[in-house]
């Protein structure tokens, strides 16, 4: 069993140019942490030495420290372990890179996502860049992967490993790239140490784009000629063209200056949105007749398990593991607890466990329910893939109209279907995707039963 200091380590988590995470577990309690234990590459400490590596380190831990704020992650302890200082942070099992299918080959096309959740992100992203700049700490690396996304929706900044106060410069070879390709602002990558708080809402502008279009915006590395906004997602107008070329112009002097400039811009296109998007049901809403006839399309039901490699045909999902069709639901809700779909021939829980929790915790949840016999039933189990994906819908077009049946706090649920042993997969019912995580993993259950 591998240990660093008191902590019991459960796995890598990601690694870096200064160190590694790993995903720890504290003795007797047994509450689930990240660790980042200072452990750069050997090329790294060719350049800069060990001795200042570790300055930076220190740095970072105490630059998080000082920082406290809903959507900043929080440092727990600092020590060292065998001569190498390390530091601990609550532990969140998902981030935007992963939600929205950013990979190592990242112009690659991603996930585009609901234009609200994306407002909301980038709202709550703002909010805590907000508070960096105020004490007068720019980020310099603001990437989706650095922000971090809990169960109850909370985006957190993380990962100061390249960040600096105002006005203070490190020492190291002109030649240091500092920040991630793509989302790094052109006077940053020219000279990093003269970098401006507004370098740090450059990024924000192009994950933003990212989310709403699948695309990155960069011509130079991509090699594709820029394209607004609104002609990538046709639920895009002008306003959004308009804050995203101000958000990611070249010349800083013709960006937001600050947080709290770009954030009200930010609300201004949000009541934009919920005013165009109120104009585009209304119209369209008598698309939106049930249909009386219908075919029962029964769905697998036998969970498996089954490696990434082969579980897209099994699944029936794309390269960014989306349905590769969408369900036609007939839902019909009988009671207040429960939701039938003709089309499937499943009933689900309306709702589902109120509060996140672990795989082998689910499967206590479901027993729990056949003990009881929830409404009158006591033959529910955990959904497999396929039978969750029949819940989703497109992140775009008129789908944005329909009202939900079901309650939207159990965003993230899983599945009976495993990955490997210690592995299981789940479905983001909001963004609408299929992914995996182990079983410590903090996400909802909604059992479902046949009719």
């Amino acid at each position: 069993m591998k240990t660093i200091g008191r902590y019991i380590v459960q796995g890598i988590l990601g690694r870096g140019a200064m160190g590694k995470v790993y995903k720890v577990k504290l003795p007797v309690i047994e509450k689930i942490a990240a660790l980042k234990l200072l452990a750069p590459n050997p090329l790294l400490v060719k350049l800069l030495g060990m001795n200042e590596l570790r300055e930076r380190f220190i740095t970072e831990a105490q630059t998080m420290a000082a920082l406290i704020h809903p959507n900043i992650v929080n440092l727990l302890d600092f020590d060292e372990n065998k001569g190498l200082p390390y530091y601990v942070m609550d532990f969140f099992a998902n981030n935007l890179g992963v939600m929205i299918g950013e990979t190592y080959r990242t112009e690659k096309p991603s996930r585009i996502i609901d234009l609200d959740k994306a407002l909301d992100y980038m709202r709550q992203t703002l909010k805590g860049i907000g508070c960096l700049h105020a004490a007068g700490v720019i980020h310099r690396d603001i990437k989706p992967y650095n922000l971090l996304v809990t169960s109850w929706d909370e985006v957190k900044i993380c990962d100061f490993g390249l960040s600096r106060l105002r006005g203070e410069v490190h020492r190291g070879p002109d030649n240091l790239k500092v920040g991630s390709a793509y989302y790094t602002a052109p006077e940053q990558e020219d000279n990093p140490d003269k970098a401006k708080a507004n370098a740090d809402l450059y990024s924000v502008g192009i994950i933003f784009y990212r989310m709403i279009t699948g695309r990155l915006p960069e011509t130079e590395l991509s090699g594709e000629p820029y394209s607004p906004p609104s002609r990538l997602n046709t639920d895009l107008d002008a306003p959004w063209d308009q804050f995203i070329a101000k958000a990611i112009a070249s010349d800083q002097k013709n960006r937001y200056p600050d947080a709290h400039t770009m954030l009200s811009d930010l609300d201004r296109l949000k009541q934009h949105w919920q005013n165009q998007k109120q104009k585009i049901c209304s119209m369209h809403e008598s698309q939106y007749t049930a249909k009386e006839n219908y075919d029962i399309c029964p769905l697998r039901s036998k969970p498996v398990k089954i490696p990434p490699s082969k579980a897209p045909e099994l699944f029936k999902t794309d390269h960014l593991w989306r349905p590769k069709t969408y369900v036609t639901n007939q839902f019909s809700a009988d009671t207040q607890n429960i939701v039938k779909d003709n089309a499937t021939g499943l009933i689900w829980q309306q709702s589902g466990s109120s509060f996140p929790d672990s795989f082998q915790k689910a499967n206590m949840y479901i027993k729990k329910l056949n003990h009881l016999s929830f409404e009158g039933l006591n033959h529910w189990r955990l959904p497999t893939i396929n039978e969750l994906m029949s819940l989703l819908r497109p992140a775009q077009g008129l789908e944005l109209c329909i009202e939900p049946v079901f309650n939207n706090l159990q965003r993230w649920l899983w599945s009976s279907d495993r990955r490997s042993f210690t592995i299981a997969y789940y479905v983001d019912i909001e963004l609408g995707f299929v992914a995996w995580q182990d079983f410590s993993a903090p996400f909802y259950v909604r059992a479902v039963c046949p009719v």
